[in-house]
């Protein structure tokens, strides 16, 4: 097949290594590699975008989703960057929503903007959100994110709640040294609001200086910290996802560890990434990539599906039995 590339050749220098093909029921969408936060672990202060003519439009990304999910794809998160920026974006929720009743289509977000937005994307079909939230410092947030909006974003998450969205999620991600002291104050936090709380382990990325100097807290001392705050971790059933879930035994709240460096889940994961500027991608951190986006647009209609078939056939068998634990990518532009 044409265009296939393997991002990080260094790593397989005899070619890319076809393994058994897997179920491929989980597809990541990055609408755009644009935000209006500059956080520290995601991107660079001066970064340089993706020009507006390479990014998909929204009937490219439905189409592509339209025959990913006849081929088995039963759930969609849209992430960034941050989505919201992307002008129109309810609509996408709807062409989304259109292709099957059954889709679970999901959003990852800052929840900075979802206050202006949160009743229409709940009429339009969005289901749940994930929120990332790494401090309930103003001080703090600012420092991390390189911009102010603390306040913002816990305004969205209340405009979630009293439009009817349930189920939310919030993600921090725990860095020692600089905010791994606010793990009881999240939990405390997402409890009041019946809130999910999830800690994500660090995940170093070479395009990120910040990411190579962070200091890494390990899945068991976060384990640690929560159980000294709300009693033991009682695991819950697991899913396919990357989450290890857990009810605390004293209250009840859910909590879900994310741990991709201690605990990579490579052998069970059953996703694939759509970049904005149409690349299909097997892994977040490595595997091999497809760019669609070029192949669509220079191949007549009838032939998308056969382009689209052979693409997920390779996908699904390249995916990485384990990671090498360091990312060669940049967050924002393949959607954390």
């Amino acid at each position: 097949m044409a265009v296939i590339v393997n991002p990080h050749p260094s790593s397989n220098p005899s070619g890319v290594e076809l393994g058994p093909a897997r179920a491929i029921t989980y597809l990541r969408i990055s609408i755009t590699d644009r935000c209006n936060l500059r956080c520290q672990y995601c991107m660079p202060e001066d970064q340089t975008f993706f020009e507006r003519d390479s990014v998909l439009s929204f009937e490219e990304i439905s189409a592509i989703a339209r025959h990913l999910v006849a081929r088995g794809v039963d759930k969609i998160r849209i992430t960034g960057g941050e989505p919201l920026v992307r002008r129109e974006v309810v609509a996408l929720v709807e062409m989304l929503r259109g292709l099957s009743d059954d889709l679970q289509l999901v959003m990852t977000t800052n929840a900075m903007l979802f206050e202006r937005h949160a009743r229409d994307l709940r009429a339009a079909g969005l289901d749940r959100i994930n929120v990332s939230l790494d401090t309930l410092r103003a001080d703090r947030f600012e420092q991390l994110a390189r911009r102010p909006g603390l306040d913002a974003a816990l305004a969205g998450i209340d405009a979630a709640h009293a439009a009817g969205f349930e189920n939310t999620k919030t993600n921090m991600v725990v860095m020692g040294g600089i905010n791994d002291d606010e793990i009881p104050a999240m939990l405390d936090f997402a409890a009041e609001r019946g809130i999910e709380q999830r800690f994500l382990e660090f995940m170093p990325l070479t395009s990120n200086d910040y990411g190579v100097r962070a200091e890494r807290v390990p899945v068991g001392e976060i384990r640690r910290r929560i159980e000294a705050h709300g009693g033991t971790l009682v695991p819950r059933t697991k899913g396919s996802g990357p989450a290890d879930t857990f009810v605390l035994e004293r209250t009840g709240q859910k909590v879900g560890i994310i741990a991709a460096i201690s605990l990579p889940f490579c052998e069970t994961c059953n996703r694939v990434r759509l970049t904005a500027d149409g690349r299909l991608r097997s892994c977040l951190f490595e595997g091999g990539e497809v760019q669609v986006r070029d192949l669509l647009r220079s191949t007549p209609t009838a032939d998308h599906a056969r382009v689209l078939d052979e693409t997920l056939d390779y996908l699904s068998r390249v995916k990485p039995p384990v990671h090498d634990g360091l990312g060669h990518v940049q967050m924002n532009q393949v959607g954390g």
